[in-house]
């Protein structure tokens, strides 16, 4: 059972006692064990299961003695009887409504209390014959956001972010690997193009055994429905947690996720005949509009392209693989592309933008390329690892260099630092340099952008600082117009090194602010500042056209993993998926510099 289902069950469980009113202090103690086995780095089931699991739970911070016999419970038994205890008394539905963003459990309360709202449907009603602005609270303005949020939540159920998504097809793919033999297999589709959401997974498969690719599928555990199965292909609905135990290399074994609950999405399994591999890769990658183009290329040689491959036109009605024409090309995509006369892409910017029209094949920065992480906390604002902790495992994954960026005064909910603090932590970074040899600890911050573009620290103590990040986390609602005034005016400030998450969005969950990213582009361009793609999933900001436009500008670009658990520096692979997607080459990435060219470019701004 992973840190998450243990974590959701804590979570649901606070969330019920609030619903009924509960008291407050046991809603809290609720809520902050969830958080504590989220941000856990170790496995907390195998801690659970232990002679002495209560007592080692508790040793944890945030894990009380009766929240600690409740994970043991749920990991030994499968359940917690006092979640069923509440779940008997809430309506499920209510749980749902907790997911829209900025309504909270004193508001779900009141709709079902007062409105017998019990289900997403039910809120539905209540907007929509008007009795909603007779609750407390309730305004036209409030409603008018309720129904923001609504439309948010229900969007996030058609499709899903890429983060989970890649570790599912991971999951499915390791998961068929171990038990047919496979001679190719690759995800397709929107998740290989890299998309920052993704609908469906198309999984293709080359195997001299397709019955066993698509019965070792349809069993696979995680599966909730099988919607089509065939002799060489299946569909099914996956639980998302299926992919849960994969890590960021894709190499730990998958669970049984046959005891969580969760969303779910659908996954589609192909299995194509290897003489046509690349054809059916290139077709089910996409996108639609990449295709067409790519189609119209071999149209106007006297061809015709499909996914079993390029054969010569001869406009017969029936598909020429059909009539068993042997293809020009298909076994691979470059094959295909070199009959047509026409570069190898890169899947990530196969969008349909005049990428057939490049000379040769863009290289574009890789996962390898970076050398430097520029923005992580620790546990002196709202990090899991000391200064130590985090510098050794930054030296572990092979950086050079990683800045230490703790959060600012201004953020108050994740233990920002006032400015004292702030000067014995600079203290501390120094110290340890001492400790972990081999990786050069740069003394930062993450200073929240004010909203009218101040920063949260005074000149005199930014200029104490090796790197500023600079980053906006209030006030995300804010006009276009103020956004890109604040932000101008702090890429344009002296001492600021990089616009950290330049929107503040979440994706399907906060659209963040929407200033005029070529008015910034400009400024941050003019003044030498970096621009930001945070490589948190939920973030991915600069977002993947925002990146284009940079890199058309000429502005630096920096990829970090604003590292809060360790597991957070496996997100780096988003990061440089959507600087592809935004055709980023590695040298317009300051993370990809030399030890010397980063410390130089970092302190000219202290000059």
């Amino acid at each position: 059972m992973s840190n998450a289902a243990i974590a959701r069950a804590l979570s649901e469980i606070a969330s019920m006692m609030e619903l009924l009113g509960e008291d407050s202090f046991r809603v809290l103690a609720h809520s902050r064990a969830a958080r504590a086995v989220e941000d856990f780095p170790g496995d907390i089931a195998s801690i659970a299961r232990g002679a002495t699991g209560a007592a080692d739970l508790r040793k944890i911070e945030g894990l009380g003695p009766k929240t600690a016999e409740k994970i043991v419970e749920l990991v030994t038994t499968g359940a917690i009887a006092e979640h069923a205890e509440l779940a008997a008394k809430v309506p499920a539905g209510l749980l749902q409504l907790l997911q829209l963003q900025g309504i909270g459990p004193k508001t779900v309360r009141v709709f079902w209390t007062q409105a017998g709202v019990t289900s997403l449907a039910d809120l539905h009603r209540i907007i929509a014959d008007g009795s909603i602005l007779k609750l407390p609270r309730m305004g036209e303005k409030s409603v008018e956001k309720l129904k923001a949020a609504i439309s948010m939540l229900s969007e996030s159920t058609k499709r899903h972010r890429l983060g989970p998504a890649t570790v599912l097809a991971e999951a499915v793919i390791a998961h068929l690997k171990a038990r047919a033999k496979i001679e190719r297999i690759e995800a397709a589709g929107s998740l290989r193009r890299g998309r920052e959401t993704v609908g469906d997974l198309d999984i293709l498969v080359a195997t001299a055994d397709p019955a066993g690719v698509v019965q070792a599928f349809v069993t696979m555990p995680g599966v909730t429905a099988v919607l089509q199965s065939g002799e060489t292909r299946a569909s099914c609905r996956v639980r998302l947690s299926a992919g849960e135990a994969v890590t960021d290399d894709g190499e730990a074994p998958i669970k049984d996720a046959g005891e969580d609950s969760g969303p779910s999405m659908q996954v589609d399994v192909k299995v194509v005949p290897l003489e046509s591999w690349g054809a059916a890769l290139m077709y089910f990658t996409g996108s639609k509009d990449f295709n067409v183009a790519l189609r119209g290329r071999a149209q106007d040689r006297g061809l015709t392209l499909n996914e079993y491959g390029l054969f010569p036109e001869d406009h017969e009605k029936t598909p020429p693989q059909a009539r068993h024409v042997r293809p020009l090309a298909g076994k691979t995509e470059e094959s295909i592309c070199e009959a047509l006369g026409v570069a190898w892409v890169p899947p990530e910017i196969r969008e349909g933008r005049g990428e057939l029209d490049v000379k040769g094949t863009p290289r574009l920065i890789e996962l390898g390329d970076i050398q430097a992480e520029l923005h992580s906390h620790t546990t002196a604002s709202d990090g899991v690892l000391s200064i130590v902790e985090l510098a050794k495992e930054a030296k572990r994954r092979g950086f050079h260099t990683l800045a230490i960026t703790d959060h600012s005064q201004s953020s108050v909910i994740a233990n920002g630092l006032k400015p004292d603090r702030l000067r014995r932590h600079i203290r501390a970074i120094h110290a340890a340099r001492e400790e972990v040899k081999g990786i050069t600890l740069l003394a930062g911050s993450e200073v929240d952008i004010l909203p009218d573009g101040r920063l949260d620290y005074d000149d005199e103590l930014l200029a104490e600082l090796d790197v500023v990040v600079a980053s906006p986390h209030a006030a995300l609602k804010q006009e276009p117009k103020a956004a890109t005034e604040r932000l101008i005016r702090a890429v344009s400030h002296p001492l600021v090194h990089i616009l950290g998450h330049p929107t503040g969005r979440l994706i399907m969950r906060r659209a963040g602010l929407e200033p005029d990213m070529a008015e910034v582009i400009a400024a941050a361009k003019a003044h030498g500042t970096a621009l930001e793609i945070n490589a948190h999933w939920m973030r991915l900001d600069l977002r993947d056209v925002h990146v284009r436009m940079a890199v058309e500008a000429g502005c630096a670009i920096a990829i970090n993993c604003d590292v809060h658990h360790p597991a957070d520096f496996g997100n780096l692979r988003f990061g440089v998926t959507t600087g592809r997607r935004g055709w980023l080459r590695a040298e317009a990435c300051v993370n990809t510099w030399s030890a010397k060219d980063l410390h130089e470019w970092l302190k000219k701004k202290r000059r």
